[in-house]
């Protein structure tokens, strides 16, 4: 027996995937209106279809007609739809929801030509946002668009008298990332000749691989762009962090994106900046200054000494026994303390054999290392190539920080270089970019890590727990990864089998093979799946 009548099956069908079974998907329904149902949803004892015809539908002074163009006419202004929206959230808010509404409803944006310096900041969220970004491992960024190399043209040095130095700059990296292409490809198409693969799987390996290796000429500055879905509690902070953020660009971005969703999640996104955002942006702007200011004076005078990619500071020297006890803890009616107490009364080997039978039947990367692994932490400080970094900054479940890109460092010359003959050229490119750097860093301290390219190194700092260190390593170790953060991961790897390899032993997805042309395994197993597509859908 349904729980509706003809007619109300009729008006809820746009509005759910099914009208007759527990689960389901909302559809058909603008992001507030969906976050406004789901908070009164929390408070009522009505199904959520009932909920909606109810007290949304029927309810005349909600204005659902005019905000779902529900109405016979399907004609209202989107302008005026999405005013509706918003009284109709305040409404439901006032009445019944909380700020973790927001987190019910999203929204789809698109940030496009932002640099690589932006990209960074727009992908920090750690929950809540995920982006998507155009990647320099698979675009050839030899092209000019309207006779200019797709970099950003930061407006404070476009203003300034750095302007000739950075435009030539960037120029100069752009034309040897250029020049090389070609007899990149070539060496390459020598070296690793063509098999019985597709050409399409060869072509994209070639390509892969040419860009992979001419990637470190790339300045920060080359614009890229970055898609990403998140709630709007999480596009709210986010509008307000880049507000805060030195560079104009990131203001810039930050404007652009609060206009749009106010288009879109007004009720989501309004405390972003004013009453409640602008205290917010001051107070992490100002710490950021403080800051800066106090470390200036404190460390002065001293420079960088560490050259190691890969240094393990810090590790849980317990990580054994709390393990062990958050393995076992689950499976028990007793509190953590007695179970605690039990763990540390066993021998070494009965913790392990415990540790071992929560992890042994994994049989491939996707079985993820059960919860109990977060319990045991390790502290990394990392150094490696910017354009490896912004691969390994994907990884969110850890907490990262990550200093400004300088040249202090010193740069990775690709292995290749010598082979192909471009060494001396390289170096030359990465000692124009150093010079460049030194002269518009006192004046733009933020603005110079535009010059510097990819090839440059950049430290940040990774405290992360052992399931995510698992995740992170065979993930980032596999074939077709680039050789740089796959080295990275390996070494991360190492450092922890030579203080706990007992803990890492079930990490048992890490590829340590050389692959040469690392994405061709990849490409021949998407030409067998295109293969299923079109056979599958073949009229």
């Amino acid at each position: 027996m349904s729980e509706f009548t003809a007619d109300e099956e009729k008006i809820l069908k746009p509005f759910f995937t099914n009208l007759d079974k527990d689960i389901f998907v909302l559809r058909n329904l603008p992001e507030v209106v969906k976050g406004a149902l789901f908070s009164r949803y929390s408070r009522t004892s009505k199904s959520i279809r009932r909920l909606l015809l109810d007290e949304f539908i029927n309810d005349e002074k909600m204005g659902f007609k005019e905000i779902v163009a529900y109405s016979k006419e399907m004609g209202e202004d989107q302008v005026v739809a999405t005013q509706k929206a918003e009284e109709f959230y305040d409404r439901v808010l006032v009445g019944y929801g909380d700020d973790s509404v927001a987190e019910l409803g999203g929204a789809h944006i698109a940030c496009e030509n932002v640099s690589n310096i932006a990209s960074k900041i727009l992908e920090d969220a750690r929950i809540g946002i995920s982006p998507l970004e155009k990647s320099t491992r698979y675009v050839y960024y030899d092209q000019k668009v309207d006779g200019k190399y797709r970099y950003y043209l930061e407006p404070a040095l476009m203003e300034s008298k750095h302007a000739d130095l950075y435009i030539n700059t960037c120029d100069s990296l752009f034309d040897t990332y250029a020049k090389l292409l070609e007899p990149t490809k070539k060496y390459l198409s020598e070296k690793f000749p063509q098999g019985e693969e597709s050409d399409r799987a060869y072509g994209s390996s070639i390509k892969a691989k040419s860009c992979d290796i001419l990637r470190g000429l790339l300045p920060a500055a080359t614009t890229t762009n970055v898609g990403m879905f998140g709630n709007g509690r999480s596009f709210e902070y986010l509008i307000t962090r880049m507000h805060s953020n030195e560079l104009q660009e990131s203001k810039n971005i930050a404007g652009e994106m609060h206009t749009e969703f106010l288009k879109y999640i007004p009720s989501f996104v309004k405390r972003a900046t004013g009453k409640y955002g602008d205290p917010t942006i001051e107070f992490l702007k100002e710490t950021r200054k403080d800051m800066q200011k106090l470390c200036d004076e404190t460390f002065e005078g001293i420079e960088p000494e560490n050259k190691e990619e890969v240094v393990l500071t810090d590790y849980d020297k317990e990580a054994g026994e709390k393990i062990c006890a958050a393995a076992l803890y689950p499976f028990t009616f007793l509190s953590f303390e007695q179970v605690k107490a039990k763990v540390k009364s066993m021998s070494k080997e009965e913790r392990l054999n415990a540790i071992n039978t929560y992890q042994k039947k994994r049989q491939n990367r996707r079985h993820k290392p059960h919860r109990g692994f977060e319990h045991a932490y390790y502290e990394f400080d990392l150094m490696c190539n910017y354009a490896s970094y912004r691969d390994l900054h994907r990884h969110r479940v850890l907490t990262q920080q990550r200093q400004d890109l300088t040249v202090k460092h010193g740069f990775d010359l690709p292995p290749e270089a010598e082979q192909i003959g471009f060494a001396s050229e390289f170096k030359e490119q990465m000692e124009l970019a150093k010079n460049a750097y030194e002269k518009i860093y006192p004046e733009f301290r933020k603005e110079a890590q535009y010059v510097v390219p990819f090839a440059y190194k950049i430290r940040w700092s990774n405290y992360l727990n052992l399931r995510e260190l698992y995740h992170l390593v065979e993930l980032r170790s596999t074939i077709h990864g680039h050789p740089d953060y796959r080295r990275i991961v390996l070494k991360m790897l190492e450092e922890v089998r030579k203080v706990q390899p007992e803990l890492v032993e079930y990490m048992k997805f890490v590829d340590y093979r050389d692959a040469g042309l690392e994405r061709l395994e990849t490409e021949k197993k998407i030409d067998e799946k295109m293969k299923e597509v079109e056979k599958k859908y073949a009229k």
